[in-house]
């Protein structure tokens, strides 16, 4: 980390998506992973988040590094909900962490997605009476509208039409819906702190990354040579030799 902290710079969405598989044992899924501002969504394979096949852009600056093919949305926790029944929107902006202060349910007087799953009996956060006074029909509607955007981002995600399940964590993965599409949603224990499962899951790699010449050795004796650079890097970074 100290020597590349360019790789770090997706380990957020990495982490979750490896605490989803590591706590659902599914190792085929969508993993939809909410915080306070945003939803990440990224498909596992394997038990690994797929990679992105493309330049990432991070900043307004190309990078050719590894990255999971992650993207996100203005969804989260503490996104605020505008409008009316009619026409409600959710997003993009958010009261971030000031959650805790700023909505209905903890005292404050914005409303947000987290006030919307509380009313609406999806969660057991703050104080209810609160939002009391919220309309069904707005209830519903911004309830509806959250499902649309995750239904867009899940199936932005998809690279088959077979039905595989959607992993929802993160501390804002109370307001995901038990179903998106026809895909079934589950929301494993511990589902708030994947993030910190998947980190201290890591496992201890090495690699070689380098041009061999086939000129008097063969493909195998090249092949064996990596494999075995690559096992002497993994066991100087600390990994243990029987279970390579």
């Amino acid at each position: 980390v100290r020597r590349f902290p360019v790789l770090t710079f997706a380990s957020g969405p990495t982490n979750s998506m490896r605490g989803a598989a590591f706590l659902t044992g599914v190792k085929e899924a969508i993993v939809v992973d909410i915080g306070g501002t945003t939803s990440d969504v990224g498909s596992l394979h394997h038990g690994f988040p797929r990679q992105a096949s493309t330049v990432v852009d991070i900043g307004g600056v190309r990078t050719n590094f590894r990255m999971p093919d992650v993207f996100s949305i203005g969804l989260g926790g503490g996104t605020k909900v505008t409008g009316d029944a009619a026409a409600p929107v959710v997003g993009p902006q958010s009261v971030g962490y000031r959650l805790t202060s700023e909505a209905r349910v903890f005292g404050g007087d914005v409303l947000t997605t987290t006030d919307i799953a509380v009313a609406a009996g999806m969660a057991d956060i703050g104080d209810a009476s609160k939002v009391a006074d919220l309309e069904p029909a707005m209830i519903d509607a911004a309830r509806e509208r959250i499902g649309e955007m995750l239904e867009m981002a899940v199936e932005r995600s998809r690279i088959s039409p077979d039905p595989i399940p959607v992993i929802a964590v993160g501390g804002g993965s109370i307001l995901v819906p038990d179903k998106i599409g026809e895909l079934e949603v589950l929301r494993p224990e511990n589902f708030a702190v994947a993030n910190a499962v998947g980190a201290a899951i890591a496992q201890i790699s090495g690699e070689v990354d380098r041009i061999y010449a086939l000129e008097g050795k063969s493909r195998e004796v090249c092949l064996a040579e990596a494999e075995e650079e690559a096992r002497t890097n993994a066991l100087n970074a600390g990994a243990t030799e029987e279970t390579l």
